[in-house]
């Protein structure tokens, strides 16, 4: 067996595009947030079909300045999955508010929409769904949670006003591109924040973005809004203050700093380009896992689904993205569960596999097992479901650089490694 790893779990899709279009903005000398960053963010708006795309540095930076946006702090209570990374939660407690976790549901990736109603109180202000993997959440039934609550709703702002009722702010860092009965990622959810990091399906290096969707809000006014909280609070940027005479600023408050620079807007507009491509690739590498696959005894996420619930990860990606009776995923991760497997047998074939060459990971430990959360007081024993979809889960490699033979080499390590296990007493 070698230690070299062969096929890594998501290298960046970077080729001589992303590489000309980094390099112009380069020799422009304008590299910060700039005219790329401003087209990027039109571009994006367009792809997604909302009134506006606000670029900043990361997803969790968009999620938090989409929190201060509505005016949620301390005395609030926001709801979040239990099953998430920690950047679905961390913005929470950094505007003060009390997070609220809600378990998934049984062999779910999803939060339990039953619990979810029984969590919410007077005090709720927001709930953040997390679209796993790529696939939309049900939001038919979210909504109905948010609509069986009968106590009354209080808004703080003219924002959370305009709302009328709890607002939804999607964690949907790993869903650009991804649709659900017509609707595109980004315009169901009152706010959608979206994750360009290194190891996403479009990536800017770091980054992240915030949209909203049509007829909810002054656009402009809310765009501005992102841009001060973006830059310190400060009036102008940079490229506004090179117009001549007009050095002036002000500070409207103390903001942050979580720009998006034209070298990152760069990459993303390259990016953009041949981002249809690349969903419908991911679509193949999904379909050839499903059938390499068959005969493992394991779960795997369903990314596409036809109008009837099948599975639609054979279909065109064009047509089917296009036919409102059918979803589809980004595609974003390959999460498989071992049936009938613990997490001590898992782990060693994630360790058998790095050692025959093949990088695999696990999406996600869920927050109750880690430090920060059980440090405000939440128990793994309150979240039985988030647990149980944890103890067997590995995270196949899934990204646009995979060779069709290279997910037939996955399969077949992950084969040799679950036998290999198994005969080692692993449970």
């Amino acid at each position: 067996m070698s230690e070299q790893i062969r096929i890594p779990f998501s290298p960046p899709d970077i080729t001589e595009a992303e590489i000309a279009e980094v390099a112009d903005a380069l020799r422009s000398g304008w590299i910060t947030t700039g005219p790329k960053t401003k087209q990027l963010e039109r571009e994006l708006a367009a792809f997604l079909g909302t009134p506006r795309v606000a670029c900043l540095g990361s997803a969790t930076a968009a999620l938090e300045c989409a929190l201060r946006a509505l005016g949620i702090g301390p005395g609030d209570e926001v709801i979040t999955s239990a099953y998430t990374y920690t950047a679905s939660c961390s913005p929470i407690c950094h505007v003060g508010a009390t997070p609220v976790l809600c378990d998934v549901a049984p062999d779910s990736y999803e939060m339990d929409y039953a619990q979810l109603e029984r969590l919410i109180t007077p005090r709720t202000k927001a709930i953040i769904p997390v679209d796993l993997g790529g696939v939309m959440c049900d939001y038919d039934a979210l909504f109905a949670a948010i609509d069986a609550f009968g106590g009354a709703f209080t808004p703080a702002n003219a924002r959370q006003q305009a709302i009328g009722r709890i607002a939804v702010v999607t964690d949907g860092a790993h869903a650009l591109g991804s649709v659900r009965h017509g609707k595109r990622a980004g315009q169901v959810a009152d706010l959608t924040t979206f994750s360009f990091h290194a190891v996403k399906n479009f990536t800017t290096a770091e980054g992240g973005a915030v949209t909203w969707r049509e007829g909810l809000f002054d656009s402009d006014e809310l765009y501005h809004d992102f841009m001060l909280m973006s830059l310190h609070g400060q009036s102008k940027d940079a490229l506004a203050k090179t117009k001549a005479g007009a050095w002036e600023y002000d500070v409207a408050f103390p903001g942050w700093k979580c720009n998006m620079t034209d070298l990152q807007a760069g990459l993303g507009l390259a990016q953009l380009r041949r981002y249809p491509g690349m969903l419908a690739r991911r679509r193949q590498i999904v379909a050839r896992y499903t059938r390499n696959l068959a005969d493992f005894d394991v779960s795997i996420l369903q990314h596409y689904r036809a109008a009837d619930g099948s599975d639609a990860c054979g279909a065109d990606d064009a047509a089917a993205r296009a036919d409102a009776g059918q979803e589809s995923s980004s595609g974003h991760l390959m999460l498989v569960r071992l049936n009938a497997c613990g997490r001590q047998l898992c782990d060693r074939v994630i360790e058998l596999m790095a050692e025959d060459g093949v990088a695999t990971n696990v999406h996600y430990k869920p927050l109750p097992l880690l430090t920060a959360y059980r440090n405000l007081g939440f128990d793994i024993a309150d979240f039985p479901n988030a647990l149980a979809q944890f103890e067997n889960e590995i995270t196949l490699p899934l990204h646009t650089k995979l060779s069709d033979h290279d997910i037939d080499e996955v399969c077949r390590c992950l084969r040799q490694a679950i036998s290999q296990a198994k005969a080692e007493g692993a449970r």
